[in-house]
Order: C-alpha cells, then sequence, then structure tokens
C-alpha cells in the first residue's frame, strides 16, 4: 500500500536545502481528508467487483461493446430508454437495431435542444427511471452545462438524498475525430470533474463493457466517453458477464523505470511507445479508466515504484486533468520522485481542420517519447 512518508533514499534530483526539509509529519488519513475534495463521489456500493478474465473469450471491435451495452441496458432494466439527436437512424453506429427491437416508446428521438431533452432525462430520472443519453457531438455537454451541474450532478444533495438522479450520458465520438475542427473536437471532461461528475474513459473493449455496466447501474450521472480514435480498435472479450467498478485504475504494462499515466485515446500510443523503448527504458503504464472517482492508490504506488512520472492526455494543458493528477503525483508521492513529473497534453489552441496543424497540437507518440526520455534513468 502507499504510503506518503518520506524514504530514506530517492533525493538524487533535489538540492541540498530541499533534502533537508521534513515532510508532512500528518498521518495518512489526516493527510488524505485534507486533501480530497469534500465532494468527491466514491463507488456505488451496488457495482459488483470484476472477475477473473474468463477463458472463454471473444474478439470484439470497441464499437461492438457499445451495441451489446445498449441493448443489455433496455434488456436488464424496464425503467431505462435512451434519448439522443438521430438515434433512431443510428447517425453515429451505436444504436443499431434498438428500434427494431424495443419500440420507439423507449428509443426516442430528440429535437435539436439540449437544454430540454437533458431536463427531460433528469426529470424522468427523478422519477425513477434510468434514462441513457446519447450525444452525437462531444462539445453537447456546453449547450447543456445548466442541466447537468445546477440539476443532474446537485439535486441528490439538495434534496438531501430524497432523490436520485440515475442518468448515463455517453459521448461516442469524444476526442479528435479527426478533421472535425474546432467545435468537434474536444474532450470536455476537464470542467466536468472540476464540477463534480463522475467521468469514465474507456480505452478498449473489455474496458468499455465492463465500465459500462456500472456506469448504468449507478445512482448519480456519470458521463462515459467513448474515444474516437480507438472506437474501431479489437480486442479479447469475456463472453461471461462482468463489470469494472467505478473508480478502479488499470496497469496496461508493467514497468520499473518511468510510470505513465494514460488516458482514453493516448493509451494506444503509449502502449506502442512502450513497446519501442523496451530496450532502454522499462515504462509502467496505467490507466485510470475512471477519473472521478480516480483511482490514486494505484497510481502513486506505481510512483513509488519507479520514482518517475509522466501524464499523457488529449485535452487542453492549462487546467487539465493531467495537471490535476500531476499535482496530485507531486503532492503526495513528492519524496519518491527522483524526477519532476511531466506532463504531455493537447496545445491550448483550437483544433484545426487542417490535418497537419491537428496532428501538432495534439499528444502523440514524438512528444511521449521526449517526454518519458526527460526522466528516464
Amino acid at each position: 500500500m502507499f504510503s506518503p512518508k518520506k524514504p530514506s533514499i530517492r533525493l538524487t534530483w533535489m538540492s541540498k536545502r530541499a533534502s533537508k526539509t521534513p515532510p508532512n509529519s500528518h498521518s495518512k488519513a489526516s493527510i488524505q481528508a485534507a486533501t480530497e475534495h469534500p465532494n468527491t463521489p466514491t463507488p456505488n456500493s451496488r457495482t459488483p467487483t470484476s472477475p477473473q478474465r474468463s477463458t472463454n473469450m471473444s474478439n470484439q471491435s470497441y464499437i461492438s461493446t457499445i451495441i451489446q451495452s445498449y441493448h443489455e441496458s433496455l434488456n436488464d432494466y424496464d425503467d431505462t430508454f435512451i434519448i439522443g439527436e438521430d438515434i433512431q437512424h443510428a447517425l453515429m453506429g451505436t444504436t443499431r437495431d434498438l428500434v427494431d427491437e424495443f419500440g420507439e416508446e423507449r428509443v426516442w428521438d430528440a429535437p435539436i435542444s439540449e437544454q430540454g431533452f437533458h431536463g427531460l432525462a433528469i426529470g424522468a430520472a427523478m422519477d425513477g427511471k434510468r434514462p441513457i443519453i446519447e450525444y452525437q457531438i462531444n462539445t453537447m455537454a456546453y449547450m447543456a452545462m445548466d442541466q447537468l451541474v445546477n440539476n443532474a450532478q446537485k439535486l441528490r444533495h439538495m434534496t438531501y438524498g430524497q432523490v436520485s438522479i440515475p442518468l448515463t450520458i455517453t459521448v461516442p465520438q469524444a476526442g479528435t475525430p479527426g478533421g472535425s475542427a474546432a467545435q468537434h473536437s474536444d474532450n470536455p471532461y476537464p470542467s466536468l470533474l472540476n464540477l463534480g461528475i463522475k467521468t469514465v474513459v474507456p480505452s478498449t473493449p473489455y474496458d468499455q463493457l465492463g465500465l459500462f455496466r456500472s456506469a448504468v447501474a449507478e445512482d448519480d450521472p456519470v458521463m462515459v466517453f467513448w474515444p474516437a480514435p480507438v472506437i474501431g480498435n479489437r480486442a479479447e472479450v469475456p463472453d461471461e458477464h462482468y463489470t469494472i467498478p467505478l473508480g478502479e485504475a488499470d496497469i496496461k504494462r508493467e514497468g520499473e523505470d518511468v510510470t505513465v499515466v494514460a488516458i482514453g485515446e493516448t493509451v494506444p500510443d503509449v502502449l506502442s511507445v512502450a513497446e519501442t523503448l523496451a530496450p532502454e527504458v522499462s515504462i509502467e503504464v496505467v490507466d485510470p479508466r475512471t477519473l472521478l472517482p480516480l483511482d490514486e492508490e494505484t497510481i502513486l504506488e506505481s510512483v513509488e515504484k519507479t520514482g518517475r512520472a509522466v501524464v499523457v492526455d488529449a485535452t487542453n494543458r492549462t487546467c487539465g486533468t493531467a495537471g490535476e493528477i500531476a499535482s496530485r503525483i507531486s503532492d503526495k508521492a513528492f519524496w519518491y520522485l527522483d524526477a519532476p513529473v511531466k506532463r504531455v497534453t493537447r496545445a491550448d489552441v483550437p483544433v484545426s481542420y487542417s490535418p497537419p496543424e491537428e496532428q501538432f497540437v495534439i499528444p502523440d507518440e514524438e512528444t511521449i517519447t521526449e517526454a518519458i526520455r526527460d526522466v528516464a534513468p
């Protein structure tokens, strides 16, 4: 288990003056209580733990697990319906065959009125339903921010638990789909994290299916971001039913020299870099999978082992998720670090329609490699 206490070694990069500074003398419990956000949600007690990988596996694409998730949810929960723009015609390819199987009364096409259909879904959740909203574009949260923040996220608290908001919101084209220009190329989850909304960013088909099952079972609103660059990827998925609890990170690759925390669409690039650099640097790749609640323990234990950390995320640098995770590492694992924590992020500019300009501002294998080399032993 990770301990925030100062170790007897690991001071190689600090100045003599810094090395004489004693660590915080408070207990781990008091440090945790003082640093955690008072409104940080915890995983729902209804969410079961994930089992060992089954021996019976199927090779599935990411998008096929999304389609499976929707069909399962409507089958498993009689009070669930899906609402969104053009979903009856499966414009995004994710709601295929839902109308044929479940009917228009449970698969609703919404008008272009984001505030309106978010309000409808929130009201239905308060009335005991378990709605799912699917976004057509990744920036739709901006139009619905008042409903998301002032109603969906806060009403359970404001009513002292008299109502729950079991609402799941999915974002099929999260991040940078490629050539989608400034208004359709965002990952808005840093803003939502700041406002206290549970957030999931699965990077693999296995993670997507297990996390979505847990998200739909939550009694709080959950945003599920499906990164556009990985939505066509394939991987082995157990045939038997399984779930992944919210707030449980996954070590995608074990290593000894550098911890790289990679989020969403950046995970495949980081794994590729780790394989390329394997002869010279042993890289441990940690995928948080859930950003709120965040599995700090797994991240900090990895940093304690390697002594070096890089955080990679395809959101803006200023006030971004990478900055938050880097700050927690620096705050709670400072005495284990042998080098400063590095960030690899998107630039603080709109994403261009031009492919060369788009590639210039988002993380890629070259910028990830450079950051790892900067901190590697």
